[in-house]
């Protein structure tokens, strides 16, 4: 049974359908901090600790998983963190249809679901038809952040991204310098499991990957005829 969407503050909770769209998140959340958006949070670990350092930013998570989404909402209320949104939902469906385009300074994916059965393609984060809806969310200059274990995922991921017109992206060789940001992560690391990062900048305004664009022709096509 799939759960409705909720709209999760430290104030308490809101179902997505009483909120007008694309969702005023600058009501939500008090301050004129910078938005920070993590895609798939889990548990919580590193969008907690970043709402604990910084502040005066303001942080966005996206969680499917409804038990996971609780559990990030009771440490963030019980530590009296204000900083957050965390919407419960589909993340594609939040992508295409919710959030506002160009308001993040920052995306944060970590260990997607890398869905490796070619039926299962279209709901990847990373995909040449979807890749678009992440990318979106980056204001220019905004940064996207990406990590996995699933090597041939990760090499897609960086082919993918190193295609898309605007946007510089490195691999990076070595752990995040203040250490694993999530709970797979520490456990790859302890196993010696080889991860996948990468960081990249959008380096003016976002465009459609040229991969995408048959998805795009394809759908008007049908629409038309």
């Amino acid at each position: 049974m799939i759960q409705p969407a909720v709209v999760s503050t430290a104030v308490g909770d809101r179902g997505l359908a009483d909120l007008p769209m694309p969702l005023p998140l600058d009501s939500l959340v008090s301050g004129a901090g910078e938005w920070e958006v993590e895609i798939g949070f889990g548990k919580g670990r590193y969008l907690l600790r970043r709402c604990e350092e910084d502040p005066g930013n303001r942080f966005l998570g996206l969680e499917i998983a409804g038990e996971y989404h609780g559990i990030f909402v009771d440490r963030a209320r019980r530590r009296g963190l204000a900083n957050w949104v965390a919407l419960r939902g589909d993340a594609l469906y939040f992508l295409s249809s919710v959030l506002p385009a160009g308001f993040a300074a920052a995306v944060h994916v970590y260990f997607p679901d890398p869905w490796p059965k070619s039926r299962h393609h279209k709901r990847r984060l990373f995909d040449p038809e979807t890749v678009d809806l992440v990318l979106r969310l980056l204001k220019p200059g905004g940064r996207l952040l990406f990590a996995t274990d699933f090597l041939e995922y990760g090499a897609l991921v960086l082919e993918l991204l190193e295609g898309h017109p605007g946007l510089a992206i490195t691999r990076r060789d070595r752990q995040w310098d203040e250490g694993p940001r999530t709970n797979y992560e520490a456990k790859y690391i302890v196993e010696g499991r080889p991860i996948v990062r990468a960081e990249g900048t959008l380096e003016g305004e976002p465009a459609l990957h040229p991969r995408g664009t048959d998805a795009v022709l394809a759908a008007t096509w049908r629409e038309e005829d």
